[in-house]
């Protein structure tokens, strides 16, 4: 069994989960006051940021209506400004309100995600530092979300616990060591187990390891290992274990997470680590306002 559907498979499977949410046996008000009639409607933006979210808004209103008519006004990816015209429709009056709060939904909380990383993406620029999403996800909305954040800039980190080796501190806690976890994990890599598993070759498995400050750094550098984690440092801390990690190893990959906000971003970035993740991309993004209007 795969372990990701195509995209378009994932995006059928949400707007039926979404709309049977919504609208179960049926739009009582819509069926009861609207005649089913060929109209045209607009979404509009109500506020500034980045567009996400049109390649799922689309197959909401197709479902509902498989003669629409869509003409959007925009791309994914693409800023916007209040009052812009973001997709126009047309089609049947009972498709295009029944689909409505549904496909608001998706544009704004996605435009939302896009509009932060955009702003985070901006504060940062020249450093040399990637911005990068995490695993802080709506359940079930995962792949949308990610997408939402590479529209605005983001680069995405580990869609699941499939795709890559991160061993943080309870981990270690429990295998007893930062040595003895990264043994562990090596010796896992090779064994049948892993072969029966997962079908990613085991040298392309990359291994991060979160430490905790300079003797853990340099117990990690010692072992091989060539990406690692410093979570929760404050940028004073971080300025001077990056400056040991480089002098150890000049290619070592450095992620810094934790307490990142728009205001210490840059500074953070400053510190010369190679990437910088933030969960309140996806968990604390604010959605941005569109609303959809009649024309006729």
């Amino acid at each position: 069994m795969p372990i990701m559907d195509s995209i378009d498979e994932i995006i059928r499977q949400q707007v039926e989960l979404v709309l049977m949410e919504d609208v179960g046996q049926g739009d009582i008000t819509t069926l009861a006051c609207i005649e089913p009639v060929n109209v045209k409607a607009e979404i509009m933006a109500k506020s500034d940021g980045v567009i996400a979210g049109l390649l799922v808004v689309e197959p909401v209103f197709e479902s509902l209506d498989k003669n629409i008519k869509l003409d959007a006004g925009k791309n994914d990816g693409d800023p916007f400004k209040k009052g812009d015209r973001i997709l126009s429709i047309e089609g049947d009056s009972r498709a295009i309100l029944t689909g409505e709060r549904t496909a608001l939904n998706f544009l704004g909380h996605l435009s939302g995600i896009a509009t932060l990383t955009s702003k985070f993406v901006a504060r940062i620029s020249g450093t040399g530092a990637s911005i990068l999403d995490t695993r802080k996800t709506t359940p079930g909305l995962r792949l949308l979300e990610k997408y939402a954040v590479a529209c605005g800039g983001g680069t995405n980190h580990r869609f699941g616990l499939y795709d890559m080796a991160l061993i943080k501190d309870n981990h270690i806690t429990a295998a007893g060591s930062i040595s003895k976890a990264v043994g562990k994990m090596r010796t896992f890599l090779q064994s049948e187990d892993y072969s029966k598993r997962f079908l990613v070759n085991p040298e392309d498995v990359e291994i991060e390891v979160e430490v905790e400050n300079e003797a853990q750094l340099r117990e990690v550098l010692n072992l091989g290992v060539r990406r690692l984690l410093l979570d929760n440092q404050s940028p004073e801390q971080l300025a001077g274990l990056v400056k040991v990690a480089r002098s150890l190893d000049a290619d070592i990959k450095l992620e810094a997470s934790g307490n990142v906000s728009l205001e210490n971003v840059r500074q953070i970035a400053e510190t010369g680590v190679d990437f910088i993740s933030i969960g309140a991309l996806t968990h604390s993004a604010p959605s941005s306002d569109f609303s959809l209007k009649f024309l006729s």
